[in-house]
């Protein structure tokens, strides 16, 4: 009767614990990018903390410090300065409207000549001034959203630097698993950490600067805006790039420009359409690759929890998903069914 009812308590206790979880994780929730960043942050830069720190003696709080002043410089200062590219150009076309009418005429034009479809007339086309408008508003929300995130990865990436160890023993000793899978936990975590947080935005980043190069070339006036808005949409495997170029391309066409035309359409589906494929098969292959599948609903997934954040965090969270899978079976299936699991997660 005693075990029964200590049972029942333990039941009712774990249920307190899991409503008191939810409770908190719906408060905190908007912060939620901020720890997966942070967490980010301590797993890609751990080694190097830890050399610092244990191998050269150097003080905790001053080196966590420097990798907070590292990662400010390296990613905080370019968002603030893409955002405030992005946020200028959408106020001066609003305050400008007739420019981009007349674009999307030239545009609409040119397509009607090729095809015989009046896109002018399309819902889209009608409410875009709508959609500019409430754009403003959305991008200063995302952004006031984005700061919150950013410092608070700033603040817990801190305490993480400062007691990796004493939480690295916690995580350890409150995880339901064998030593061996905990250690293929850390090492796959790594991993795909390594992968979406730098392979995904690295190949951006890389296909931005080439687009924007051949932007530039063939004369396209805002080459830099469009260069940035070609590496957004790098992020998606199936979109890609070709949602911004292949626009371009029609309005060089529209406006006379054949042959700079024809030069971009050859520049971007040779070179920013191959670039991709070039780093997967080089740098990515070296910090881990990640499936376009995953990708894809990792996008899905990340934009709609997380907004802007969830290009990154959105694919990590379906990496980490599959992984999780795969120690499951591993720690509580058969030898065989692992052994078939694994096969099917490979690429």
């Amino acid at each position: 009767m005693s075990g029964f009812n200590n049972k029942i308590r333990q039941i009712f206790f774990f249920i307190f614990i899991v409503a008191l979880g939810i409770l908190l994780f719906s408060q905190l929730y908007t912060f939620f990018p901020g720890f997966l960043g942070a967490l980010t942050l301590y797993i890609l830069s751990r080694n190097w903390y830890f050399k610092l720190t244990f191998n050269k003696n150097r003080n905790k709080s001053a080196t966590a410090l420097l990798f907070m002043f590292a990662f400010v410089a390296c990613i905080v200062v370019p968002i603030y300065f893409a955002v405030q590219l992005l946020y200028s150009k959408i106020e001066h076309v609003l305050k400008n409207p007739d420019q981009i009418y007349s674009a999307l005429n030239a545009v609409s034009s040119q397509i009607k000549d090729w095809t015989g479809q009046d896109i002018s007339q399309s819902d889209f086309i009608k409410e875009l001034p709508k959609r500019l408008t409430g754009f403003v508003p959305m991008l200063l929300n995302s952004s006031a959203t984005l700061v919150g995130n950013l410092l608070m990865i700033l603040f817990l990436a801190f305490f993480m630097f400062t007691n990796g160890q004493q939480l690295e023993r916690a995580v350890s000793k409150f995880l339901p698993l064998r030593n061996e899978n905990i250690d293929i936990l850390a090492k796959e975590t790594k991993m795909m950490v390594r992968a979406n947080a730098l392979g995904i935005p690295i190949i951006s980043i890389v296909q931005g600067l080439v687009a924007m190069i051949g932007y530039w070339i063939f004369g396209i006036k805002d080459f830099v805006l469009l260069g940035f808005i070609t590496g957004i949409f790098a992020f998606f495997p199936v979109v890609g790039t070709a949602a911004i170029w292949i626009p371009s391309v029609i309005f060089l066409f529209s406006s006379g420009e054949n042959g700079k035309a024809i030069g971009l359409a050859i520049y971007s589906a040779v070179v920013t359409g191959n670039i991709d494929y070039l780093a997967r098969i080089s740098f990515l292959k070296k910090v881990g690759d990640v499936h376009p599948v995953i990708t894809i609903l990792g996008l899905i997934v990340g934009l709609k929890l997380f907004g802007f954040l969830g290009f990154i965090f959105g694919p990590l969270l379906i990496s980490y998903f599959l992984l999780l899978l795969k120690i499951y079976t591993s720690e509580f299936g058969k030898e065989s069914s692992a052994a078939e699991y694994n096969k099917v997660l490979e690429p």
